[in-house]
């Protein structure tokens, strides 16, 4: 075989590698989020329980759940510009208010946070709180997550 076959067969190789990991790269950032939903989402769910008797009321657990938003502080930077094709139900609606997004985040954070210490003061002042918490979730999702 000649050398510029090998070479040519070596450039297309290399350049099929680089757009592959061009995809990884742009798939990385929904895989995070995804990820990090699904942690918060069994955080609700067992948040939820305990509001509503289902499960017994466990402070510790309470506060550990309203840990899991804390992650919503750099949430905001798993939805770079180019994540938003692919495997994803986020609504374009991100891109074009990002700012809003953002503000959303922290407000999310803000309020789990203040769950998290009304836990220390039984159920009622939890369930209080995490109301503004599940009233974040879904207005986040009504705004900015599209359904499939």
């Amino acid at each position: 075989m000649s050398r510029s076959k090998v070479l040519s067969g070596l450039a297309i190789v290399a350049g099929a590698v680089v757009i592959a990991s061009g995809f990884a790269i742009a798939d990385a950032p929904i895989s995070d989020r995804k990820e990090k939903m699904k942690a918060i989402g069994g955080a609700t769910k067992q948040s939820v329980q305990m509001v509503k008797g289902e499960i017994p009321f466990d402070a510790a657990k309470a506060k550990s759940n309203m840990d899991a938003f804390a992650v919503w502080t750099d949430m905001p930077t798993l939805f770079p510009k180019g994540s938003e094709a692919g495997d994803t139900t986020a609504a374009p609606k991100i891109w074009q208010t990002f700012d809003d997004f953002d503000a959303k985040s922290k407000k999310l954070v803000a309020d789990a946070m203040k769950a998290k210490a009304a836990a220390d003061q039984g159920k009622e002042a939890f369930a209080t709180a995490f109301a503004d918490v599940a009233k974040n979730c879904k207005s986040c999702h009504q705004d900015y997550r599209v359904r499939k």
